[in-house]
């Protein structure tokens, strides 16, 4: 069961560490590409990849949450299956909602360069606003799963095997009871 949680976490671990590098990668492809239309497809393209995997280990967790044991804590369970949700649903809306809506946008702007349209056109606000809700939404995402992160590191089996004192873990990685002072 600890290894599940394991690998859960390390799944976690990925997703975010991968959310945070695509900030870097953003702001370094705006910040060193010679033209903005090539940053932003850059930019499109990796988010793709965070978008569909976000959603893919946001399920796969969901599903491994239903593997638990008698005296898990449901409450911090059900809020962990809530997050990763959120997570999931983040991941849908910013892949399947605002990214086909920003390449519509960009189709009616007939082949320009977003930079080409004049700052108060109408597609070139809507391409603004489509912009602004897909960061809220990769944040909503990256919110939820550091949260759900800290609910699965700090989950502990609540109740001991039977038969064995509160001195003594199966947990082969508990090096407490060798730091006692004798």
């Amino acid at each position: 069961m600890k290894f599940i949680s394991d690998i859960r976490l390390l799944l976690l671990a990925i997703w975010l560490g991968a959310a945070i590098f695509f900030i870097g990668v953003a702001q370094s492809s705006f910040a060193v590409l010679p033209t903005r239309e090539l940053a932003g497809t850059v930019v499109g393209r990796t988010l793709t990849i965070l978008n569909v995997s976000g959603l893919g280990i946001a399920v796969l967790l969901i599903l491994t949450s239903l593997i638990v044991r008698k005296e898990a804590n449901r409450f911090w369970l059900w809020v962990e299956r809530f997050l990763m949700l959120i997570v999931a649903a983040a991941c849908a809306v910013g892949q399947f909602v605002i990214a086909i809506w920003l390449q519509f946008t960009k189709a009616q702007m007939g082949g320009k360069p977003i930079d080409e349209v004049a700052a108060d056109d109408p597609l070139r606000v809507q391409f603004n606003n489509l912009h602004l809700y897909s960061e809220w939404v990769l944040m909503t995402a990256m919110i939820a799963a550091l949260l759900a992160f800290f609910i699965i590191a700090n989950r502990r089996p609540s109740v001991l095997a039977a038969g064995k004192s509160s001195t003594t873990t199966t947990d082969p990685f508990d090096f407490s009871k060798e730091f006692v002072k004798k």
